[in-house]
């Protein structure tokens, strides 16, 4: 009986984690119910705030923490690497060093991370003055991301945009100086 009332709690709490079961539809739904066949070929109904395609030559302007104003049209003639993160995203932060050596030592190369959370100017600051970097810093409202680039899926999400504004790579999870360089130099620019 010990044994039991050890697993219970155990039971019970697999059993939350797991999908709720939802019942098999009836066989033929009753008449009431039933649809009009034009409702069937009704499109879904989009998601309010959510970007599902990232433009080909993306705009974005707004303040960094450091109180400037970014804007991405400003960096044109430039590689430019935008990168999605979080302070809580583990491996947003672990690849935060790598892309701050980037910015610093890549002339034709900078950097802008967006902060893709809910968290105040002051906060962040806090947390940089523990992860410093480099390059500028802008806080995003999850709510109502920039509309140029689709949502982000997971993070960290990079792109990178070549020197006339184009998206050249789009890359989902962490990133490296070596896989910003390599798609640099295969889109013909020098690292030189």
């Amino acid at each position: 009986m010990r044994v039991s009332l050890l697993l219970l709690p155990a039971l019970l709490a697999l059993s939350a984690c797991r999908p709720e079961q939802t019942p098999a539809p009836p066989a033929t739904p009753p008449a009431s119910a039933a649809a009009p066949a034009a409702d069937a070929a009704l499109p879904p109904v989009a998601q309010p705030g959510v970007v599902e395609r990232t433009a080909d030559v993306p705009r974005f302007a707004a303040t960094a923490v450091d109180g400037a104003l970014y804007d991405l049209a400003a960096h044109r003639g430039r590689w430019v690497v935008v990168n999605f993160w979080a302070t809580w995203c583990g491996p947003c932060l672990k690849e935060m060093p790598e892309l701050a050596a980037l910015h610093t030592m890549r002339e034709q190369i900078e950097v802008v991370g967006l902060a893709y959370e809910d968290i105040s100017v002051e906060d962040m600051r806090a947390f940089l003055k523990e992860h410093p970097v480099s390059y500028p810093i802008v806080i995003l409202d999850p709510m109502s991301p920039p509309q140029d680039f689709a949502t982000p899926r997971g993070l960290p999400t990079t792109y990178l945009l070549a020197p006339d504004g184009k998206v050249a790579r789009h890359f989902l999870g962490p990133v490296t100086a070596y896989d910003i360089e390599t798609t640099v130099e295969a889109g013909g620019g020098s690292l030189e």
